[in-house]
């Protein structure tokens, strides 16, 4: 009986030290949260959509916190947010441009060409493992939703077989643009209201064949830019937002009616 006694206060005495040298040990190796990021943490708006570069709300929190990070990041929060993050950082708050995703595609099946009728799982990526989707522009929306599934703001539809951005609701989170797996969608700076809704870079032959409404890189829109915010790069015409001024004469004279306004 005695030894069981000394057994107990034994293994009692060493949880007694043990557990004083863990308490010792948590204050000596604690890490010291900064006091900024549950404050704002607060202000964001817990999205966590991964627009602003980081895995989420948290991360981005801990980021601006520990420096070189800017407080107008977050493409949900906008510039509401970025202002009361630079107050609690204590440094100048920048306006950030308003971005949106846009669609670099407009060949709907009564203008693209088809090959066959896909009748597997209703999703895009799906369909590019067969063949590269039903249509013969390698290049083109497949329509079946996966950005619209991934888009947590409710910004992208399916529109007569292509993806459609209400540039209203769009935040420019990326989410669409990295499910794509045409990469069609891009995110461009929402003052451009023009797009180039192509992106084939095969030769204007192949292009014209393929889609009725396809870029078939003939120029005749950077001809005719008086800015010159546009060039012709692999068999595509691309524009340059920073040079356009929204004239519109380039979608005048495209003979495809490839280039478009977007709202």
């Amino acid at each position: 009986m005695s030894n069981i006694l000394i057994a107990v206060l034994i293994i009692g005495g060493l949880g007694i030290i043990f557990g004083m040298l863990l308490g010792v040990a948590s204050k000596i190796f604690a890490v010291k949260v900064d006091e900024r990021v549950p404050k704002i943490l607060e202000v964001l708006p817990g999205a966590n959509c991964g627009g602003c570069g980081f895995a989420g709300c948290s991360a981005y929190a801990n980021a601006l916190c520990t420096g070189g990070v800017k407080p107008n990041m977050c493409p949900v929060g906008g510039a509401a947010v970025a202002e009361k993050i630079s107050d609690i950082l204590g440094v100048q708050a920048e306006e950030k441009e308003k971005m949106v995703a846009r669609v670099l595609c407009n060949g709907s099946p009564d203008r693209a060409v088809q090959k066959y009728t896909f009748d597997g799982p209703k999703d895009c990526h799906s369909a590019a493992v067969l063949g590269g989707g039903e249509k013969m522009c390698p290049h083109g929306c497949l329509g079946f939703g996966s950005c619209v599934s991934v888009c947590k703001f409710g910004a992208i539809s399916v529109e007569t077989g292509v993806a459609v951005v209400d540039v209203e609701k769009c935040v420019a989170c990326g989410a669409c643009a990295l499910e794509c797996p045409k990469k069609i969608i891009k995110i461009l700076p929402a003052r451009s209201k023009y797009t180039i809704t192509c992106k084939s870079v095969e030769k204007g032959k192949i292009t014209r064949r393929d889609c009725a409404v396809g870029c078939i890189g003939c120029g005749i829109c950077a001809k005719n830019c008086p800015k010159e915010a546009i060039v012709v790069k692999d068999n595509v015409a691309v524009i340059d937002p920073s040079k356009c001024v929204n004239c519109g004469i380039c979608a005048s004279k495209c003979p495809q009616k490839a280039i478009n306004k977007v709202c």
